[in-house]
């Protein structure tokens, strides 16, 4: 049975994630600040399901992280990079050194930690698969999120390094850039949000599990097989043409 980590397992993306997972039959360490979150995505899967509370931004967290699964389980397979956080938008002039390292600890430094720890765990196992969760922001910048939009295109230079370095121990490496899953970070979308123009409109949605149902095409690949790039977004959004 494969092993999968999810980080970000508590809400939105990552638990729809990781409870199609468990559905399929993985074993699924669930990673994030918040124990209950975490306890509450695992429920129904006593045996299958571990929850381990982690701060991605604290590097002996995620260390931890990566010793406790290898210690119950032997192994990791898949690491899915999911967590991630933002702070209200604010132009760049008046943004905070605090906000952007805030941001930057868990969106950047956290997934550079988890696929650091992924390779040393995979590298003496025969390989295995990253996925790591980039966003629209990744391509097409939001106003007034430097942080974000900055974390989010480092991810694909992170993508890209990961899977050259990758290569000769068997490891792959996507990612998966989300466009308005329907979570609750995404709520504020249907009352409007701002616009390229610095205009404010309500943009579409789209079901978390189309989300969810991407990650476990990718878990279930062959590891000399690889989606270097996915977009899975709302049709109509703001997207293509952005600015």
């Amino acid at each position: 049975m494969a092993v999968v980590v999810v980080t970000g397992a508590g809400s939105g993306v990552g638990r729809a994630a990781a409870r199609t997972l468990l559905e399929a039959g993985f074993q699924v360490a669930l990673a994030g600040r918040r124990e209950d979150a975490l306890t509450e995505t695992a429920d129904g899967f006593p045996d299958t399901a571990f929850v381990v509370p982690t701060d991605v931004s604290r590097e002996d967290s995620v260390v931890a992280l990566f010793d406790a699964v290898v210690a119950r389980w032997g192994r990791v397979d898949v690491l899915f990079n999911n967590a991630g956080t933002n702070v209200r938008a604010t132009p760049v002039e008046e943004f905070s050194l605090s906000a952007w390292e805030k941001v930057v600890g868990v969106n950047l430094t956290g997934a550079f930690l988890c696929a650091r720890e992924a390779f040393r765990v995979m590298k003496t196992h025969g390989g295995g698969r990253i996925i790591n969760n980039g966003s629209i922001s990744a391509s097409v910048p939001r106003p007034h999120a430097v942080a974000y939009n900055a974390t989010k295109h480092a991810m694909t230079g992170l993508t890209k390094s990961l899977s050259l370095e990758g290569r000769p121990h068997n490891i792959a490496c996507g990612q998966i850039d989300i466009g308005n899953a329907a979570t609750a970070m995404t709520e504020r979308m249907g009352q409007g949000v701002l616009q390229a123009n610095l205009e404010t409109a309500a943009e579409p949605t789209f079901d978390v599990r189309h989300v969810a149902d991407a990650v476990l095409y990718q878990a279930r690949l062959p590891l000399n097989a690889n989606v270097q790039f996915m977009t899975v977004m709302a049709t109509t959004m703001p997207y293509i043409g952005r600015g």
